[in-house]
């Protein structure tokens, strides 16, 4: 019992590791991964490897070819305009009835993951995508709708590389600030109607520029 659980923990571990290097562009789109030599580099056996690859896999980061093996999934305009129309029909008025119903501790909980987001602003765009992730769930697990708060969990994750590619040209996190508080502070409000009308616009407008990017190979 003992065994499998160090099993489980280390393949944890792998999987975060894998997945930093996925985010942060070690692990290149459209790459294989060559399991001897990253099973050698992490100094571990395939088996945690393996789990790794399949949860990774699973978060939509890595494909699986038959007889071929795993590769990084490649960012494209397709995945990009599939992942934000998604979130443009669950997130906004997600958001915005959570912000009616959230209670002082959820109002607290969104607060510091706000000022977490503010905070690594100012550090590497890896840990400004995790924030971003964790802030915009926050907006909306008040609202008590575990399907609901899944989902959109489970598109801020396969969004994230696509939030560090949108902040990478100088100027636009200056910009994702002043759209993050002020949809903030209407989620504070309890302002429904702006929340909704904020966080579309706040969508569209990186949907916007992913295109452009993507569209010149960015």
């Amino acid at each position: 019992m003992s065994t499998s659980i160090v099993v489980r923990t280390l393949s944890d571990r792998v999987f975060e590791v894998v997945r930093e290097q996925i985010l942060q562009g070690r692990l290149r789109n459209g790459e294989p991964i060559r399991q001897d030599a990253l099973a050698t580099e992490l100094g571990i056996s395939k088996i945690p490897l393996r789990e790794a690859l399949a949860r990774l896999e699973q978060e939509g980061l890595l494909i699986n070819h038959p007889n071929r093996g795993y590769y990084v999934q490649p960012m494209s305009r397709e995945q990009v305009d599939e992942i934000y129309a998604l979130r443009l029909s669950i997130e906004p008025q997600a958001a915005a009835y959570a912000s009616q119903v959230a209670t002082d501790d959820d109002r607290a909980h969104a607060t510091s993951a706000f000022t977490a987001l503010d905070t690594a602003a100012h550090s590497n765009l890896t840990a400004v995508a995790v924030r971003n992730r964790e802030f915009h769930i926050a907006l909306v697990e008040p609202g008590r709708k575990v399907l609901t708060t899944q989902l959109v969990e489970r598109l801020a994750v396969l969004a994230e590389r696509y939030v560090i590619a949108h902040l990478a040209p100088a100027g636009r996190d200056a910009r994702a600030h002043v759209e993050h508080r002020a949809l903030f502070d209407a989620w504070l409000e309890r302002d429904k109607r702006q929340v909704e009308k904020l966080l579309k616009e706040h969508i569209q407008g990186t949907l916007k520029d992913l295109r452009a990017q993507l569209k010149n190979g960015a």
